[in-house]
């Protein structure tokens, strides 16, 4: 008799939600918050593995490589909307997202290229994915042929690669060198990963950008220094980041990111060495941790005597 393989988790029925057609709105909400209260929980048992992760991540950007994002469907969606939003928090192209489809997915559900292997193999050349790089393959189930595939690929190229699913015992612990699982547990809609599963997988994705970025130093003391001012908004926040890292005020800020060109780590260094504009701009070009460099900076400047630290030049006699 031929032995079938178990359901996998996220396609059980959820006995929570066995009468949910008939529940109240209030009902239903508070159902789905008892669930959602799981996943903090289950990412938290998967910490040794995303460790494991976020370290293969920071390593390959230290050394020119790049954070790769690959899934279909709603993990491919998230995958994009992570690699979108580290450009303008960290100010690097190097977390980037593929996404089963291409860019319409993301508006319009393709489910079908979830089949595709060939495609995998395409969309990772045309990125020009190679050994520099991690790949992230992001598959709720653990089985999607087209994220397997990139795994696939991943390891012919030389590159490390990571499983994201919500299933263990999932084909990609066969094929990564590092298995995230996080068990959430069945969906209250049988199979709709795009809710617990979902949530833990953006989860996940915050971790393994946001500590990479931090490790290979765009973060300084939970700091966004290395953010884009692309509006009113976000150069308001520049300013606030500047007075917050050096405990200097409004218009000091101003004028200093005016002589820095609007670039937040050079404003810092030529704050706290008072050098030239170039020469905070040659010091962060030599040292490629950023958060390392003003550390150092802030460290020389606070060990000078308080009248060195705030010395002016004399007043002119009359």
């Amino acid at each position: 008799m031929k032995k079938t393989s178990p359901i996998r988790v996220t396609e059980r029925d959820n006995p929570a939600a066995n009468a949910l057609d008939t529940q109240k709105t209030r009902e239903i909400l508070r159902l789905m918050n008892i669930e959602d209260q799981k996943v903090a929980l289950a990412v938290r048992k998967a910490l040794p593995q995303i460790t494991r992760a976020v370290d293969l991540a920071a390593n390959a950007i230290a050394n020119g490589g790049r954070l790769v994002y690959i899934g279909a469907g709603t993990s491919g969606r998230l995958g994009v909307l992570d690699a979108s939003e580290c450009r303008p928090t960290f100010g690097t192209d190097k977390v980037v997202a593929v996404l089963a489809g291409g860019p319409q997915a993301v508006f319009m559900a393709s489910e079908g290229n979830e089949d595709n292997r060939s495609n995998a193999r395409k969309d990772l050349q045309q990125i020009g994915l190679n050994r520099k790089d991690v790949l992230v393959g992001i598959a709720a189930s653990g089985r999607t042929p087209y994220t397997l595939e990139a795994l696939h690929y991943a390891k012919r190229k030389g590159a490390p690669t990571v499983g994201l699913t919500a299933n263990p015992q999932s084909p990609m612990e066969e094929l990564a060198d590092v298995v995230i699982t996080v068990n959430v547990g069945p969906e209250i809609l049988s199979g709709s990963t795009r809710l617990k599963a979902g949530t833990a997988q953006k989860l996940v994705l915050n971790m393994l950008s946001t500590a990479a970025m931090v490790r290979v130093g765009r973060v300084f003391s939970g700091l966004m220094i290395q953010m884009e001012m692309t509006n009113e908004k976000l150069r308001e926040r520049g300013m606030s980041i500047l007075m917050k890292a050096a405990g200097i005020d409004a218009a000091t800020a101003g004028r200093a990111m005016k002589a820095s060109g609007s670039n937040i780590p050079a404003a810092l260094l030529m704050i706290w060495k008072k050098v030239p504009r170039e020469e905070a701009i040659r010091i962060l070009e030599e040292q490629p941790n950023t958060a390392l460099a003003l550390r150092q900076a802030r460290d020389e400047h606070l060990r000078q005597p308080s009248g060195q630290q705030r010395r002016r030049p004399p007043k002119r006699k009359s």
